[in-house]
């Protein structure tokens, strides 16, 4: 088993991203990543190996914000910002505006929304998706890929 400071310094880029593509918001993400680690620090020895410490601990990141949400109910589920879409999903999206992108990403039923928050906002690959997700990188493709479309066809068929 790894010391906690190797699994801080090689997953907690992980937890972070995955946290920030929730909620938007750095410092928040920042929090919870550090709330993550603590609560896996006192939770060390519940963990079996039977899944990958990035996922335990995603797991865990997830459980936290579940947590923060309850006791902070009028939290948004994220904001739009000036750098909520990187360029290159701009362009899959078309000429469609930010706001109504993000319209449309929020009334997508889950797996798919949150795939695709964690593709388009946390910048993460298909394997980490799936890592987090408890699933493979190829139903996090799959998953991304149908649900992109989904969201393509309800913003106008834009096509590529």
């Amino acid at each position: 088993m790894q010391s906690m400071e190797e699994i801080y310094q090689r997953y907690a880029q992980t937890v972070y991203r995955y946290l920030f593509s929730v909620t938007r918001d750095h410092d928040l993400s920042e929090e919870l990543t550090q709330e993550t680690y603590y609560q896996a620090i006192r939770s060390i020895d519940r963990y079996d190996g039977s899944c990958k410490i990035s996922t335990w601990l995603c797991a865990i990141a997830k459980n936290q914000l579940r947590l923060y949400r309850r006791k902070h109910p009028e939290m948004q589920e994220w904001e739009a910002n000036d750098t909520a879409v990187p360029s290159a999903e701009q362009d899959v999206f078309g000429g469609n505006g930010r706001i109504e992108i993000l319209k449309k990403l929020h009334g997508c039923p889950e797996p798919g929304r949150e795939v695709l928050y964690l593709r388009i906002f946390g910048c993460l690959s298909f394997k980490e998706i799936g890592e987090i997700m408890g699933k493979t990188e190829n139903w996090a493709r799959v998953t991304y890929y149908r649900s992109k479309e989904k969201l393509r066809k309800e913003l106008g068929g834009y096509e590529e």
